[in-house]
């Protein structure tokens, strides 16, 4: 990855990308938003795109043999073209557009584990997963008699290969795991463990939601049999999302939910035809302009460039983990800084995260404090939660700044001999 060495370029490149984003250029002048990993903010040309659709082509897609009709279907169904590009799928019938991970997540638990997991056999999670990546697995194992078997982390924060090997075996049907930790912005080996995984015969189902929005992701380098990710985390709308699937195990599995625009024909005798994919697993009227704000959010993080993108998460998530060091009574959380993925987690001795949170809400600075929807991987690490700051595209170091000012004044004496140094982007 090439740095970038002139600062007054990429002075011109972060300013240019925040007058991208109407909120940082109203009412939220002032806030120094730094809750990325939870949902980022919108561009002007995502914004732009979902009015256009409604205001030019709002029509039901697939079954209107008028021009609204079939200008929201072109519109949909380039959509999925430009997912299936961003991501390297093979095939545009192996995106199938969902309501987020969570629910992408369930899909597969449902429509493919209830099919391959019975009473006896294995599904390995690790110990790291936020709950959408954990309870559809759990409560499948609790339907179909199986076991749920739970990798450990390690003390940086990521899963090792060994661990993850061992795990497998003769009974483990699928292995679901993080790209990124959602707590820890850790980086997990994905290649190795779906190359692990696939020696033992096992599917795997990668959680991508935290790393889409922070690295370029080839899902046919990666060999991945399921990869699925949240469009609000990656610039585009909330209540729209992706499940990628290989097509000869898509095609193995009947419909997670049936209805409108799942079947060929229904008679009351007959058995029910289903549509062919991606159709048979997209039930009813879908997010139509969700996709099509997503495809502008990929489209737009593909016009910042990835070089730019990488370069400046590093430089940000690494600056915090230096100068968080220097606060005595805080403890960084993983190793954030060895491969960024935007997140940097801590803890304050002695103090609950809910008050460093809102401590910081004082000064006007968004963070997330808590369990991170992960609470079995905090209970692991005996915390109560942590304080998260998470990064995007237009985050400055001004705002590390603030962040570091605004911890110093949490309690007295908090500050080491050893000031912060001054860095700017």
């Amino acid at each position: 990855m090439t740095q970038m060495q002139d600062s007054r370029l990429d002075d011109r490149w972060l300013a240019a990308v925040r007058e991208d984003f109407p909120l940082l250029r109203s009412g939220g002048g002032s806030l120094a938003y730094l809750d990325n990993a939870a949902t980022t903010q919108k561009p002007t040309a995502v914004l732009d795109a979902i009015v256009d659709y409604y205001s030019h082509a709002n029509s039901n897609v697939g079954r209107g043999y008028h021009r609204l009709g079939l200008a929201a279907t072109e519109l949909f169904e380039q959509a999925r073209e430009t997912v299936r590009r961003w991501i390297g799928a093979e095939h545009p019938d192996e995106i199938v557009f969902t309501s987020g991970t969570t629910a992408a997540t369930n899909l597969v638990a449902d429509a493919l584990g209830r099919r391959l997991v019975g009473a006896g056999d294995q599904i390995v999670v690790t110990a790291m997963e936020h709950n959408s990546n954990l309870l559809p697995w759990r409560r499948l194992c609790e339907q179909a008699g199986a076991e749920l078997v739970v990798v450990p982390v390690n003390p940086a924060g990521v899963v090792e290969i060994a661990d993850f090997t061992a795990a497998l075996g003769p009974r483990v049907r699928i292995a679901a795991f993080s790209h990124v930790s959602n707590v820890l912005g850790t980086v997990n080996p994905v290649r190795e463990m779906i190359a692990a995984a696939h020696r033992h015969d096992v599917v795997t189902v990668v959680d991508g939601a935290q790393a889409v929005p922070h690295r370029p992701v080839d899902v046919r380098d990666l060999d991945a049999d399921f990869y699925c990710f949240s469009g609000h985390k990656v610039y585009g709308p909330m209540g729209i999302g992706v499940l990628y699937g290989r097509r000869d195990l898509f095609s193995t599995m009947g419909p997670y939910q049936v209805g409108g625009g799942t079947v060929k024909g229904v008679s009351f005798e007959e058995p029910v035809a289903y549509q062919p994919l991606p159709s048979r697993m997209e039930a009813g009227t879908p997010d139509v302009a969700g996709a099509i704000g997503l495809a502008a959010a990929l489209r737009y993080v593909d016009g910042l460039g990835w070089d730019a993108l990488r370069a400046h998460d590093a430089d940000l998530v690494r600056g915090a983990v230096r100068e968080l060091g220097r606060l005595d009574g805080v403890r960084i959380l993983g190793d954030p800084g060895h491969d960024p993925s935007g997140i940097v987690s801590f803890a304050v001795d002695g103090l609950h995260p809910y008050d460093v949170g809102g401590h910081l809400d004082q000064h006007d600075i968004a963070v997330r404090c808590g369990v991170h929807c992960a609470s079995t991987f905090l209970d692991s690490l005996g915390l109560v939660g942590t304080v998260r700051v998470s990064f995007a595209a237009y985050n400055t170091w001004s705002e590390v700044e603030r962040v570091i000012e605004a911890l110093g004044t949490v309690r007295p004496g908090f500050w080491t001999t050893e000031q912060p140094t001054t860095r700017f982007l």
